[in-house]
């Protein structure tokens, strides 16, 4: 698992409420498959695989939310993404023992994204 430094820095300033939260979120994805990446785009750690993946909603201080940019594209076996948009969808994470329990199906959703864009190449 690679992490960007420039990740790394934009969470050590931001100081959030849930870093230890965010942290592990993205520990999770991006230990999912070698070829998945982070960035910052729109001011927040966003996840990309031959395109965006998701991006974390910075602005939410009691959960960790974590934005599908084309989660209804997904077949979301886990159950794990919530929402009704046109394209994006929401998985939410409240604490250390969430993200634990969440892990398997927010791996699985991650798999689903690579399929979709592996399968489109």
């Amino acid at each position: 698992m690679t992490t960007n430094p420039e990740v790394d820095a934009y969470l050590e300033k931001k100081a959030h409420p849930m870093t230890a939260e965010i942290q592990l979120v993205r520990e999770i994805i991006l230990a999912t498959d070698p070829g998945v990446e982070e960035t910052i785009k729109w001011s927040s750690p966003t996840f990309l695989y031959k395109g965006n993946i998701a991006s974390f909603f910075m602005n939410a201080k009691k959960f960790v939310s974590l934005m599908f940019h084309k989660g209804a594209l997904l077949p979301n076996n886990s159950g794990l993404l919530t929402g009704e948009a046109k394209e994006g969808r929401t998985a939410r994470f409240t604490d250390l023992e969430d993200i634990a329990t969440k892990k398997e199906a927010l791996q699985s959703v991650i798999r689903e994204w690579i399929e979709l864009q592996d399968s489109e190449a």
